[in-house]
């Protein structure tokens, strides 16, 4: 195969993947109120359920890398590729973690499968976030 046959099969970009990963991200978010909900003491419970979401989403939207496409292309915080690649891995795969340790252990084996199938479908991205 040429390069410009490789371009034809890659995935990241297709705007069916950018819904999904849309969708992963705020299933994340979720995953994340949820644990914060069931593992934080009662005073606590309703300050952690909103400020840990909203902490992650910060560092989601805050830090990135200039002339992205799965986003507008711009960023508040300039931030290396493979830097940005260990937050969105950390986010996604920090939910899947968040399930598991809430006994959700069948969910949690399902969300590990879809992430790494879309990753490696998502082969494009990575390799373009690894040399940033």
């Amino acid at each position: 195969m040429n390069p410009t046959e490789l371009n034809t099969i890659a995935l990241a970009y297709n705007p069916a993947m950018l819904i999904l990963r849309f969708l992963f991200e705020l299933a994340a978010l979720g995953c994340f109120g949820l644990w914060a909900w069931r593992r934080t003491p009662n005073p606590w419970r309703w300050i952690t359920v909103v400020a840990l979401p909203v902490a992650i989403g910060w560092a989601w939207g805050t830090f990135a890398v200039s002339g992205d496409e799965s986003r507008s292309g711009e960023t508040d915080v300039e931030t290396p590729g493979p830097l940005r690649l260990l937050l969105e891995l950390a986010v996604f795969f920090g939910a899947v973690w968040a399930l598991y340790d809430l006994g959700i252990r069948k969910t949690a084996k399902w969300a590990l499968i879809v992430l790494v199938v879309f990753h490696i479908l998502s082969y494009d991205r990575v390799w373009w976030l690894l040399t940033k």
